[in-house]
């Protein structure tokens, strides 16, 4: 089985949701299927897809005016959070220790956060890439994760760009993160991959050693792209 979480970001509505889980239903796949959508969409009904929020306030409550804490998130339907995603890094300055806070609360009102980590083109070419997704891991995911996380790489310079990485370099960043995951003690957490997933390129990255699932941007707002990409292996 294989975890395929589809980002919508700021887009798409009621309506195009519910026409997407009613595409999505119909197929025939053992794969974990994962939407996450803007805040006004949680809690509705969806059949056997999943729905995730795109952010998390690292507060419990209090005067923090247009954030949404975890047990409001928790009451409106998600089961999942993104956290730390290469958007929320760039251009709200999140660094991982944001990250991990936030990881926390996902954690402690039952959500399961899918934690984000990747480098920047700047880091990839002055050959800190590896270093980067290291300590990426290693502060962002929280003590009381007790295994229910999920981590994402993503090669920021790859997002939105219409680049992949080389098979070779996404097999040596998930062995790297797999790795240091063991030395935490959480061997058992999947490891999805995301930049630029598309229905013909899917197949092959799922089937790289170390990689669980794919996290994918746009292609997740379109029925048949989605569906493409989720069908592309069992």
């Amino acid at each position: 089985m294989k975890i395929i979480a589809g980002n919508w970001k700021m887009n798409g509505s009621k309506q195009a949701l519910k026409e997407m889980t009613a595409e999505l239903n119909k197929i025939d796949t053992d794969n974990a299927i994962i939407l996450c959508v803007p805040f006004t969409m949680l809690g509705a009904e969806t059949g056997k897809i999943n729905l995730g929020a795109q952010d998390i306030s690292n507060h419990e409550k209090g005067a923090y005016t247009g954030e949404i804490s975890g047990a409001m998130l928790k009451e409106a339907g998600a089961k999942y959070v993104i956290v730390g995603h290469s958007e929320r890094r760039q251009y709200h300055n999140e660094d991982n220790d944001i990250v991990r806070q936030k990881a926390e609360m996902a954690i402690q009102n039952g959500i399961i956060p899918i934690i984000c980590v990747g480098e920047t083109m700047e880091e990839k070419q002055a050959g800190k890439a590896m270093e980067i997704i290291e300590s990426g891991v290693k502060e962002s995911v929280p003590n009381n994760s007790n295994g229910h996380i999920i981590i994402a790489y993503e090669p920021r310079w790859a997002i939105g760009a219409g680049i992949t990485p080389t098979h070779e370099e996404i097999e040596q960043a998930h062995s790297l993160i797999a790795k240091t995951l063991h030395s935490l003690e959480l061997d058992e957490t999947p490891i999805l991959y995301g930049a630029s997933v598309n229905g013909l390129n899917a197949g092959d990255i799922m089937s790289l050693n170390n990689v669980d699932g794919v996290l994918v941007g746009g292609a997740s707002l379109k029925p048949d792209d989605f569906i493409s990409i989720i069908t592309s292996i069992k």
